[in-house]
């Protein structure tokens, strides 16, 4: 049996690393930290106690073409409040989906990156 700790990292494949960065340390503002001196362009960045690896691969193949799909394979990000994650992706131009009163348990907002990854952003009911 495998003793699991915790996640360490999601991994993404970008097809252009600049326009990427743009749209997470930009955009985002994602909180960006040193990776080691690989053989290949990328990015990390810290997401809480967590990390997301972005790999330029101009050859990355993405299965959806456009919209959001939250289906589709994701990672996704506990934020603070529901209604300032809204607030700000409409500030950004961002398009998104919701489930404000998701089964899940949760509130439930996708959006997706430039390269058509999907990312969720999470909270709690009402905050």
């Amino acid at each position: 049996m495998i003793e699991i700790e915790q996640i360490h990292h999601v991994s993404l494949a970008v097809r252009d690393l600049s326009r990427a960065k743009e749209f997470y340390s930009g955009v985002l503002q994602f909180s960006e930290i040193e990776r080691p001196p690989f053989g290949s362009r990328g990015i990390w960045y810290a997401i809480g106690d967590r990390q997301l690896h972005l790999s330029e691969n101009s050859e990355a193949e993405t299965l959806r073409a456009s919209g959001i799909d939250d289906r589709e394979g994701h990672f996704a990000i506990w934020v603070k409040s529901y209604r300032s994650t809204i607030d700000w992706l409409q500030k950004q131009g961002i398009a998104y989906k919701t489930k404000p009163d998701s089964i899940a348990g949760f509130s439930q907002i996708w959006i997706i990156d430039p390269d058509h990854n999907v990312i969720e952003f999470d909270a709690e009911f009402n905050s």
